[in-house]
This record gives structure tokens, C-alpha cells and sequence, in this order.
């Protein structure tokens, strides 16, 4: 019985110059732009190149097939992500929970902004789920959560803080997920997030008292 392959999600080669680093940033644009419109069920190599105006041997220049740019569109968004909780959560000059505060509201407008490319990455997210740059993603996920909260909850034993840190932040992207899923106002997320983030800070406060 034969084993279905495992598709080849590695980019071929990194642009060295100027003019090959606008080429990819323009297969990545209009890769985003497809995604968005057609979902992951429908997105291919020549309607990428289509819609960047190139050719389809120019994207196999760096792209091997459509997972490789799937999975470079999805580090990118894990790169982004990271990013701006790590610019949140680790701004020490800022009391912890208007940190948390920050984080929920950051989070849940992102999750609304791009909510049609997270959906359709996550349909894709088979193809990538075990990868290196997936382990390393949560790994430094997990770092910075328990990082905060280890501030947030000195006193805590270790488990506390972990059992305390997987509720809030897997609560905040299940929910986060559920919620981009209609197409939200300002209004609507910036009330969502206050309560939310209400709720989580009520919760530290709460641990922190034991």
C-alpha cells in the first residue's frame, strides 16, 4: 500500500537582490489577495501569478507549488503575531493587566482584519502543523505567556501559572476565531474586548488573592 507524499512547503531560495525581493513581496500580495477572495479549496499557482502580473515560472523561481507560498504566507503571519504580543507583554514599564488589556484588544482586531486569510490558512494548516517553524512558533508563544505570567502571579506555584496561562490565551484564540468568523464593527470588537479582557483581569486578581 502506498503513502501519499507529503507536499514540499520549504521555499526554493531566498531573493539576494533589491529587484527579486520586490518579486516575492509581490507574489506574497497578491497570494494574500487570492486567498482572501477564493479560499484555500480554490487558490493556485496561476491565479497568483495572475493576479501579481507574473509569470508562473517566476514564481517557480522561489515557490515550489501553492503549499510553499501557503506556508510562507503562514510564517509570516505566525512572524507578525509573535511580534506584537511580544511588544505588548514584555513592556515592563506598563502595569500586567492593562498589558492583558492591550493583548485581547490587539488580538481580536487583528483576528477580525485578516479574518478571510487566517480561515483559509487554517484550512491549509495540515500541510504545516508538525513543521519546525510551527513548533517554533508555539514554543515561543509559550515562553512569552509564561513569562507574563510569572509577573503576573509571582506568588503562584509553576502549575498554577501554566493552568492559569493555557485558559486565558487558548480562551482568547478560540474565541478570537469564533468571533472574526462575522464581519465585525469597531464598535462591536472594541466592547467584545473590554469584556473580555475585564473577565481575564478579574480572574488574575482573583489568583493573586489566594
Amino acid at each position: 500500500m502506498s503513502t501519499r507524499r507529503r507536499p514540499e512547503i520549504a521555499s526554493r531560495k531566498q531573493p539576494q537582490q533589491a529587484r527579486s525581493s520586490e518579486l516575492v513581496a509581490s507574489i506574497l500580495q497578491a497570494a494574500a489577495q487570492v486567498l482572501a477572495e477564493e479560499g484555500a479549496a480554490r487558490f493556485t499557482t496561476a491565479r497568483v501569478a495572475e493576479k501579481a502580473g507574473v509569470s508562473v515560472g517566476s514564481i517557480y523561481q522561489y515557490f515550489p507549488n501553492k503549499a510553499s507560498i501557503l506556508f510562507r504566507l503562514q510564517i509570516d503571519e505566525w512572524m507578525q503575531t509573535t511580534k506584537m504580543l511580544r511588544n505588548i507583554l514584555e513592556d515592563a514599564s506598563t502595569p500586567y493587566l492593562e498589558r492583558l488589556h492591550a493583548v485581547v484588544h490587539a488580538f481580536l482586531r487583528s483576528e477580525c482584519e485578516e479574518a478571510e486569510v487566517r480561515g483559509a490558512l487554517n484550512d491549509a494548516a495540515p500541510l504545516y502543523r508538525d513543521s519546525p517553524e510551527a513548533r517554533q512558533a508555539r514554543a515561543e508563544g509559550d515562553q512569552m505567556v509564561e513569562a507574563f505570567m510569572m509577573e503576573a502571579l509571582p506568588k503562584a506555584s509553576a502549575a498554577s501559572r501554566k493552568l492559569a496561562g493555557d485558559l486565558i490565551f487558548t480562551t482568547l484564540s478560540t474565541v478570537g476565531n469564533s468571533f472574526s468568523q462575522t464581519r465585525r464593527t469597531r464598535a462591536e470588537i472594541k466592547a467584545y474586548a473590554d469584556t473580555m479582557a475585564d473577565m481575564f483581569c478579574a480572574y488574575l486578581q482573583a489568583l493573586r488573592q489566594d
